[in-house]
C-alpha cells in the first residue's frame, strides 16, 4: 500500500479556470503530482443556487477522493464561497478553497485599508470574501464588482487588444474612482487578463491572485500534516472532465501554461 503522502493534490473547478491554481501549485511544488477535474458539463457554476454549487461540489470531491488524493484544492470561487465549509466539515483529507488565502493577502498587502474585489455574481453576492478579510483586517473597507464578461473573454483567448480594455474600463473605473490600493482577482479566470486589468486600475494599486497564494497555502498545509511527496516522487499530471475533453485540452494550455496531455472523461 502506498503512503499518503504518494498521493495526488486534488483540484477541482466547474471548467478550465482552476487551471491558473493548478498551475501555481506546478510551480510552487514541482514534485507533486495534481489530478484536475474540469465540471464543463456543468459549467458556469457562478449562476448557480448555493444549494446546487454545494450538490456539485460534492461529486467533484467524491470522485477525486476515489482516485486517491491526499489534499482537496476547491479552485473555483463561487464553489469556495458556497461549499468549502460543508466539504471541510465532511471530508478526511485536507480542503483548501481560494477565498480565504487571497483575502488573507490582500489585507497583508493594502496601505489605504481600501480593497477592491472582482469576481463572478455568485461570489460578490456571498460575500464570502468580505467575511474572510474583516476576520484577517476588521478595519478594512472591501468594493465589490461582479465582472461576469472578463470569463468568455480568457476563454476566447480576447485578453489584449482594445475590446478587453473598454470591458476592463467599463468595470473598474467606479473601484479605482473609490480610492482601491488593492485588488483582488477573485475568479481564476482573471489571471489571464491581469496585464488588461492591471493597466485599466494603474500602477499605484497592487493586484492579488488568489491563485498565487491558495498554491502557498497548499504548501503550508502538505508541510504541517506531514503529506509532502518524498524527494524522489517523479509527479504526473492527469485531468479529468465531465464534457468536451478535447476542447478543455485545447483552451486549458493558455490557463495551466504548458501542454495538458492526459484529459480523461468521467461520468458523474
Amino acid at each position: 500500500m502506498e503512503p499518503v503522502c504518494s498521493g495526488a493534490i486534488g483540484v477541482f473547478d466547474s471548467g478550465v479556470g482552476g487551471l491558473t491554481v493548478a498551475g501555481r501549485i506546478i510551480e510552487r511544488l514541482p514534485g507533486e503530482s495534481i489530478l484536475y477535474l474540469g465540471d464543463t458539463a456543468r459549467v458556469p457554476y457562478g449562476t448557480k443556487s448555493p444549494a446546487t454549487v454545494i450538490r456539485y461540489a460534492r461529486a467533484c470531491a467524491g470522485i477525486l477522493l476515489d482516485r486517491g488524493i491526499k489534499l482537496l484544492v476547491v479552485a473555483c470561487n463561487t464553489a469556495s464561497a458556497h461549499a468549502l465549509h460543508t466539504l471541510q466539515s465532511e471530508l478526511t483529507v485536507p480542503v483548501i478553497g481560494v477565498v480565504e488565502p487571497g483575502a488573507r493577502a490582500a489585507a497583508k498587502v493594502t496601505r489605504n485599508q481600501r480593497i477592491g474585489l472582482i469576481g463572478t455574481a455568485g461570489t460578490v453576492a456571498s460575500g464570502e470574501y468580505l467575511r474572510a478579510i474583516d476576520a484577517a483586517a476588521p478595519d478594512v473597507e472591501v468594493f465589490s464588482r461582479a465582472c461576469p464578461l472578463f470569463v468568455p473573454l480568457a476563454e476566447e483567448g480576447w485578453t489584449h487588444g482594445r475590446v478587453p480594455e473598454l470591458v476592463a474600463r467599463q468595470y473598474l473605473d467606479e473601484l479605482v474612482g473609490l480610492g482601491i490600493d488593492t485588488l483582488i482577482l477573485g475568479c481564476t479566470h482573471y489571471p489571464l487578463l491581469r496585464r488588461t486589468i492591471a493597466h485599466a486600475v494603474g500602477g499605484s494599486v497592487t493586484l492579488v491572485d488568489s491563485a498565487e497564494a491558495t498554491a502557498e497555502a497548499v504548501a503550508e498545509v502538505l508541510m504541517a500534516a506531514d503529506l509532502a511527496a518524498p524527494p524522489e516522487a517523479t509527479p504526473h499530471h492527469r485531468f479529468l472532465v465531465s464534457d468536451a475533453p478535447e476542447a478543455f485540452a485545447a483552451v486549458g494550455e493558455r490557463f495551466l501554461g504548458q501542454a495538458i496531455q492526459d484529459v480523461q472523461w468521467v461520468d458523474f
